[in-house]
């Protein structure tokens, strides 16, 4: 795809006023959205995305269009794991529910930003150093081991670099300030928790983007594919943080699935790459094989994931109630008259 300058300064500017109109809502009427109004915004969020991966598939081809298509459900995907950890910041910083929709957005556009020159530097490495398919291919599989290997162990947010440099640097305040980022304490301008939670969530999502950057780069190497179907993916995790948030912990298989996503991708990153060097016998793997495997494999995992847990709740209504210890409740009963 060789796209003119224009084509990029439409596509930024056509998802920065998208999200400033996004921004200008959640500002003027602070609130936790109900149901009806998450749906409706990852409805709006989804059908975006899926008209322009149509116009791209009838624009520039089948192959490209379904490149996006397979970028997108897997950064989407990814993005849904990354929930856990939001929630996790959301409970520490102790985010009044009003303003967490602020914070998302405002962490969110940080994300988008960092992932945007950490795509562009991938696309400039990948285009001069075609081993490092090999090196992506191989820490995918290695992701997707771990994935397996530590999925009952509970999530855990730790501060990163860039957070520790915010709050060293810049004076803060332990008190919320409404939605305010920096507030004036007795003549001192200092920053809120407000500002350190939506670095916290910007910043801790570009950690995630080190597995899910070279998956997306293992299905595309176009960096206009992976660039929007990255915006795309982030723009609508908003409204799905608050729709699914009750969800999350029914999706008991979602890591298994997503491991499954990332091994096959590292799998055929590898494949691809032995293929161009001349290795006969390595196939090509073709992009709509890749968008059934993704798409077939998140289905399984979220219809396993709700019968699992429908069987878990019916076995636990199931269940008489654990008798009561009479014997030690006497025993407490003399404890008590005797003392």
């Amino acid at each position: 795809m060789n796209l003119p300058a224009w084509v990029w300064v439409a596509t930024v500017a056509g998802f920065a006023l998208v999200l400033a109109f996004d921004f200008w809502l959640v500002a003027r009427n602070p609130h936790e959205p109900s149901f009806r109004e998450c749906v409706s915004w990852v409805l709006f969020y989804v059908g975006l995305a899926v008209v322009f991966g149509i116009g791209l598939w009838v624009l520039w081809g089948s192959d490209h269009g379904g490149e996006f298509f397979a970028g997108w459900i897997t950064e989407y995907s990814l993005s849904v794991d990354n929930l856990f950890v939001f929630l996790i910041i959301m409970s520490r910083f102790q985010v009044p529910r009003q303003y967490r929709q602020k914070v998302l957005l405002i962490g969110i556009i940080i994300a988008l930003v960092m992932r945007g020159g950490f795509i562009a530097a991938g696309a400039g490495a990948i285009s001069r150093f075609d081993w490092l398919f090999y090196i992506f291919g191989a820490f995918l599989i290695y992701t997707a081991w771990k994935l397996i290997g530590h999925e009952e162990e509970e999530a855990e947010f730790s501060e990163n670099i860039a957070l520790r440099t915010v709050r060293r640097v810049l004076p803060s305040t332990d008190k919320y300030q409404g939605a305010a980022m920096t507030a004036r304490i007795n003549g001192r301008r200092v920053v809120t928790p407000m500002l350190i939670v939506m670095v916290a969530i910007g910043t801790t999502d570009l950690l995630f983007a080190l597995d899910s950057i070279p998956a997306i780069f293992g299905l595309t190497r176009e960096p206009y594919i992976v660039f929007t179907a990255n915006a795309f993916a982030l723009m609508g995790l908003r409204q799905l943080f608050f729709l699914i948030g009750g969800l999350l912990d029914r999706l008991v298989y979602l890591s298994k699935g997503l491991s499954v996503v990332l091994a096959f991708i590292g799998v055929k990153l590898i494949m691809e790459a032995l293929h161009h060097d001349g290795v006969s016998w390595a196939p090509e793997v073709p992009i709509a094989v890749s968008l059934g495997v993704i798409i077939g494999t998140l289905i399984v995992t979220t219809i396993a994931s709700l019968i699992k847990t429908r069987m878990d709740d019916r076995r636990a209504a199931a269940e008489p109630p654990a008798p009561k210890d009479d014997a030690g409740e006497e025993d407490r009963q003399k404890a008590d008259i005797d003392s």
